[in-house]
């Protein structure tokens, strides 16, 4: 197993998910609502895997499927199907830790919830983003290249910020009634 690669936080990721954006506007724009760079390379300043994650939200969940055919006919991406069976399809393209991971989903898709939460929680509170930093350090020294293991050791820290990111924006919501 190769090691897992983290690296520190590179301005270069915003432009390589720009470009990212752009393809996918010109591949599937017709069908897209939102698209989102997700995960740790969307948070500044964070060490990271130089895996730029993508979530595109698409009209409907009628047309995933149409979405999902043109990816894999039309681009670079190798299909993954949706390894958690949440509704994420998923492509990646690049090898190992480098390059783009992209998810396709229909709207209120509750892992993509989940991954927006998570990240502006992340960018808006340092103290977090440094522990998770610190935490995503060590599991990846503890994982001798395990990605189940390192993947695994994150969800306990991801689940208490999206429960802490879920129960702030609740609150807003009573206060703003």
């Amino acid at each position: 197993m190769s090691a897992i690669q983290l690296i520190p936080y590179d301005a270069a990721w915003r432009e390589r998910f720009e470009e990212e954006r752009f393809r996918l506007a010109e591949l599937i724009g017709d069908l897209l609502d939102e698209i989102h760079h997700v995960g740790s390379t969307s948070i500044t300043g964070l060490l990271a895997k130089p895996k730029i994650d993508i979530d595109a939200v698409l009209h409907s969940d009628a047309i995933v499927a149409e979405a999902v055919e043109r990816v894999k006919e039309l681009s670079d991406f190798n299909f993954h199907g949706t390894p958690y069976d949440d509704g994420m399809w998923t492509f990646v393209s690049g090898h190992g830790s480098w390059g783009t991971r992209l998810y396709l989903c229909g709207p209120g898709n509750a892992t993509h919830t989940k991954r927006i939460l998570f990240r502006d929680w992340l960018r808006t509170h340092p103290d977090d983003a440094a522990a998770y930093a610190a935490l995503k350090h060590q599991l990846a020294a503890d994982a001798c290249g395990d990605w189940k293991f390192y993947t695994g050791g994150k969800s306990e820290f991801v689940a208490r910020i999206v429960e802490q990111a879920t129960a702030q924006k609740a609150a807003k919501r009573s206060v703003n009634g």
